[in-house]
C-alpha cells in the first residue's frame, strides 16, 4: 500500500463535518491519509491544503465562495494551485515559505501575520526544511495543525488519540500549549472532535518521553514518508 497515492482520486470520505466546515480524505486508501479542510467564514470560505476528489466540491459548495486557498506546510503544495484557478483566487502563503510557489503554478499571495481576521496563525520552524503553519479559526474553535500531530499510526504509539510526528517528540510544538479548542484537525488522518483540549495536552506532555517508544514502532514508516513526501 502506498504512503500517498499519486493517481486520481475515486472520492473523498469526508472524515469532519460541523456547522460551517468540513475534513476530506481524497486516497483513503493510502497509509499516509492526507487531509484537507474548507472553513466558512464571515469572508467566505478558506480551502486548506486541499487534494482534489470527484466529489470534494459538491460537499463544499454548501459552505458558500471560496474566499481563498492555503497551503500550511511547506510539503503540502498539493492540489491547492489546481483550486486557485478553479475558483478564481490566490494560494496564500506565509511570507517565509518556501518551497510552494514554485509548485502552484497560479498567484500567490504573502502574508505576515494572518490572511483573514477570523484566523490566529502560529508560524512554526522547528528544523531546516520543516516550515508550517497552525491556523486557528476563533469563531469556531477550530485547530489545524498540518504536520506536527497526527492521527494515523505512524504518529501514534500506545493508546494515543493524537500523536506528534517522531521528530517533533524531541521538540513539541509549544505554540500550541494553553489552546482548547472545539476541534482538531491534521494534516494525516481523521480530525478529533471528542475532547480535543485533552487530547491535545497528553501529546505536549508526553511528547519527549514517549519518544524511544515511538522510534522504536514508528522510526521505518516515519522515514518512509519522509522520502515519500520529498518526492512529490
Amino acid at each position: 500500500m502506498s504512503v500517498f497515492e499519486r493517481g486520481d482520486s475515486d472520492g473523498a470520505r469526508v472524515t469532519v463535518e460541523y456547522d460551517g466546515g468540513l475534513s476530506w480524505i481524497a486516497h483513503p486508501e493510502e497509509t499516509g491519509q492526507r487531509s484537507s479542510h474548507a472553513i466558512s467564514t464571515a469572508d467566505g470560505v478558506w480551502l486548506l491544503d486541499p487534494l482534489d476528489a470527484p466529489n470534494v466540491e459538491e460537499r463544499i459548495a454548501p459552505l458558500g465562495d471560496v474566499a481563498g486557498v492555503a497551503v500550511l506546510s511547506c510539503w503540502h503544495a498539493r492540489d491547492a494551485g489546481l483550486f486557485a484557478r478553479r475558483h478564481d483566487v490566490p494560494v496564500y502563503l506565509p511570507e517565509w515559505m518556501g518551497r510552494v510557489e514554485s509548485l502552484v503554478d497560479v498567484p500567490v499571495r504573502r502574508y505576515t501575520f494572518s490572511p483573514a481576521s477570523e484566523f490566529r496563525v502560529l508560524p512554526c520552524r522547528p528544523f531546516p526544511n520543516w516550515e508550517e503553519v497552525f491556523w486557528y479559526h476563533t469563531p469556531s474553535g477550530t485547530l489545524v495543525v498540518p504536520e506536527s500531530l497526527g492521527t494515523v499510526d505512524a504518529f501514534r504509539v500506545g493508546d494515543e488519540r493524537l500523536g506528534l510526528e517522531l521528530l517533533r517528540r524531541l521538540q513539541p510544538p509549544t505554540e500550541l500549549a494553553g489552546l482548547d479548542p472545539e476541534r482538531i484537525l491534521v494534516g494525516h488522518g481523521p480530525g478529533i472532535t471528542t475532547h480535543p483540549g485533552s487530547a491535545l495536552r497528553e501529546a505536549l506532555d508526553g511528547a519527549r518521553w514517549s519518544f524511544p517508544a515511538a522510534l522504536v514502532e514508528n522510526g521505518t514508516e516515519s522515514v518512509r514518508s519522509i522520502l515519500a513526501a520529498m518526492r512529490s
